[in-house]
């Protein structure tokens, strides 16, 4: 028994170290895209536009991955919920270093005109179906193959992905960013894009190494197991938690743009700080979600999970105007410390969506279930941010629409967290799929 327990337990650490390395790959080619459209694309493939217009086609683009993403979290929940998690990994993560290395090789307006954008277009939409293939199966390698108590943990590192993807971008943008200004606008940008295939092996190699969710095979085992076509008992079953997944994960997804990518953009051009400054304090923000996430994790296991993303999210509208004003200061220091409040208080939240949101559909359509969810709120939500966020600046003549919007997502995500809470149900099942519903640990009461 104790080797049995034993054997179990390196599973799921090998299932975790590999759902997180592989996740960090993706969400490193990701987060380059971003930082690259707020520094260069603008001026590289939209030449021909003003630059406000070239700035609003650059994030144009952006958004593209993010329309790509419910199609790639369709077809790759699909075959993961039909034939399993490791093999639907794997193809994701090469799909996505493929399509980011040849961005980074891609001729630039100037050489080939039109064609140029056209072709980013292309290859950011490869990148959205990539990930969103890549963010539900590697949260269901992690958490279906640990024990229930642990499921938060094991979510939490799918979810350090993200500022673990986010510091290997940085240092590598800080890094070309020191080139002049020639030099970083005709190759220092390419650095970071073509340096994804050495990521990409790295990952494989780890993933190649994982076998198949323990509760997934026990789940096949049974006749009726994997429905024909996944989506359609997903929405016949449990339409409504599709659509409370996608309001829960509504910050978890923008707010990572809005500073990587708005922010950035706003700081670089419109208050004048260089830069290099603005790549080194989003560095340090990285590290420091990266530091806290899991902090956060093991506070939830004693104050309740929805307690405590509840808690984090108001939290975060309360710092929002405090945030805002101190970007508006145009003082580096002051810009640190104002994102810093936004990212310690939406970090704490991030670090328990993954956990949260796979305990909310039952193992037959999981897959699917929080591929679509996550995925339709980078479309319709998350990948939209920046887009609208500088929309917002440049026809509000100032930033205090843009602190309208960012509080409205916040009261969104609130809301639909709560009311997804009260839906959940043991062993992921939902009202309408079986079990009746349960009251959420910790979940705080109404007075």
């Amino acid at each position: 028994m104790p080797r049995a327990t034993s054997t179990a337990g390196r599973k799921a650490r090998r299932a975790t170290t590999a759902s997180f390395i592989g996740t960090a790959v993706e969400w490193y080619d990701f987060y380059i895209y971003g930082t690259a459209t707020a520094l260069v694309f603008g001026k590289l493939f939209f030449p021909t536009a003003s630059p406000t217009a070239g700035t609003l086609a650059a994030f144009a683009t952006f958004w593209v991955g993010f329309l790509a993403r419910p199609v790639g979290g369709l077809i790759f929940g699909h075959i993961g919920d039909r034939v399993g998690r490791k093999n639907v990994l794997v193809t994701t993560l090469v799909l996505m270093g493929t399509a980011t290395t040849l961005i980074g090789l891609l001729p630039t307006y100037a050489t080939i005109g039109v064609a140029a954008p056209v072709l980013l277009v292309v290859l950011r939409a490869v990148q959205g179906i990539a990930v969103g293939g890549e963010w539900g199966g590697a949260v269901l390698m992690a958490t279906e193959n640990t024990d229930e108590k642990r499921r938060g943990l094991a979510g939490m590192w799918v979810q350090q992905g993200s500022p673990a993807g986010a510091v290997l971008a940085s240092l590598v943008f800080i890094a070309v960013g020191h080139l002049p200004d020639d030099a970083f606008l005709s190759w220092g940008w390419r650095v970071p894009f073509l340096l994804s295939a050495v990521l990409v092996v790295i990952g494989l190699v780890i993933r190649l190494k994982v076998s198949e969710s323990t509760e997934f095979e026990a789940a096949r085992k049974q006749q009726d197991a994997a429905p024909k076509i996944p989506v359609v008992e997903l929405l016949r079953t449990s339409w409504s938690l599709v659509l409370l997944g996608v309001g829960a994960s509504a910050m978890g997804i923008s707010s990572a743009y809005f500073t990587n990518t708005f922010v950035l953009s706003w700081a670089t051009s419109d208050l004048g700080v260089h830069r290099q400054t603005m790549l080194d304090i989003l560095l340090v923000l990285a590290v420091m979600q990266f530091l806290w996430q899991p902090v956060a994790a093991l506070l939830a296991q004693r104050v309740g999970t929805v307690r405590l993303m509840a808690g984090a999210l108001i939290a975060n509208i309360v710092v929002a105007v405090p945030m805002f004003l101190l970007i508006a200061t145009r003082d580096s220091t002051l810009i640190g410390v104002g994102l810093a409040l936004g990212v310690f208080t939406g970090c704490s939240y991030y670090a328990l969506l993954a956990g949260f949101l796979s305990e909310a559909f039952p193992v037959r359509v999981r897959y699917t279930g929080v591929s679509l969810a996550y995925q339709l709120c980078s479309t319709l939500i998350g990948g939209s941010t920046p887009l609208v966020a500088q929309w917002l600046l440049t026809r509000g003549g100032g930033h205090w629409p843009v602190v309208g919007y960012y509080i409205l997502l916040l009261l969104l995500t609130t809301v639909s967290v709560l009311a997804l809470a009260r839906r959940r149900s043991p062993s992921g099942d939902t009202e309408g799929a079986g079990t009746g519903p349960r009251e959420p640990e910790s979940l705080p009461t109404v007075a």
